[in-house]
């Protein structure tokens, strides 16, 4: 049925795409389209909503389409100027946050990569004031800011492409709190000599379970990243692998064995859940010292 059945609903979901500007796709067999992707891998796509593009043009620009390998898209999705978060407190409010936040006695400085809101709102509800900054600023740039912390975020395509990324990675570790996610946390990786690697066909979903190598605890997971930390390459006098997911033993968590810093490759910011992981941010409060 069209109709919409939620009693908030104020248009039907066709409407609300079309008038939205985005394209959906319906009457795929994604039974045949699961079996062909876990058999073959990640596959290239065209899609077209105009009807004018035939199936052999569509394959055609699909094969000549540049994919993610050796891209930065990182750059092409964040902003173009630092600016504060939410400095009134409305943004952070929506959704049924309280009307009341905590005083914010940290100053945090977050990378964007392609961060999403909710890892801002959830910063903030932990006492944070956030300053967002560009995927390229220099870790000089961002230490001159004095913060208590710096958040790298997720975002997309191969972290191994972004490689200003990883040198200010490079420059801030040992100088300041860090903390990461997802993409952040490849950088991490590769900042402090790892490799990452192409995963056959991506983690994707809310339902991954990853284990927290130190206390044994199982957490449930949402993750969207196409590559991996190779634990192989990593320099276990300085880093831990601190979690790792059970649906594969790939790596899911970093950390400093000097230094204050951590990361971890799923979303524990993930709305509308799971929310088993968000304990995260708080120990990013305690690695503030707070």
């Amino acid at each position: 049925s069209n109709e919409p059945s939620n009693w908030r609903a104020t248009a039907t979901l066709q409407e609300a795409l079309r008038e939205a500007g985005v394209p959906a796709l319906a009457g795929v067999d994604t039974r045949a389209l699961t079996l062909l992707l876990r058999s073959r891998g990640t596959q290239k796509g065209y899609l077209s909503v105009e009807g004018t593009v035939g199936p052999e043009e569509a394959v055609r620009r699909a094969r000549a389409w540049e994919g993610l390998d050796n891209q930065d898209y990182a750059s092409r999705v964040s902003v173009s100027e630092a600016y504060p978060w939410d400095p009134d407190g409305s943004r952070t409010r929506t959704f049924g946050h309280p009307a009341d936040l905590p005083a914010a006695d940290l100053r945090v400085v977050a990378y964007d990569f392609g961060i999403k809101w909710n890892i801002l709102r959830i910063l903030r509800l932990c006492g944070m004031e956030v300053e967002v900054v560009p995927a390229a600023t220099p870790a000089a740039e961002v230490l001159a800011r004095r913060p208590d912390g710096v958040f790298f975020s997720n975002g997309p395509a191969d972290p191994a492409a972004v490689t200003y990324a990883v040198r200010a990675a490079r420059d801030l570790i040992g100088r300041v709190p860090l903390m990461g996610i997802c993409l952040g946390h490849q950088l991490f990786g590769l900042a402090l000599g790892g490799r990452t690697y192409r995963l056959k066909f991506g983690h994707h979903g809310c339902n991954h379970p990853v284990r927290d190598l130190a206390t044994g605890a199982v957490e449930i997971t949402s993750q969207n990243h196409n590559f991996a930390v190779d634990p192989e390459s990593l320099d276990r006098a300085t880093v831990d692998v601190t979690h790792v997911n059970l649906n594969d033993g790939t790596v899911e968590g970093l950390a400093h064995r000097r230094e204050p810093m951590f990361c971890v490759q799923y979303h524990p910011e993930a709305a509308p859940g799971p929310h088993d992981p968000r304990h995260h941010f708080a120990r990013f409060r305690a690695l503030m010292g707070r």
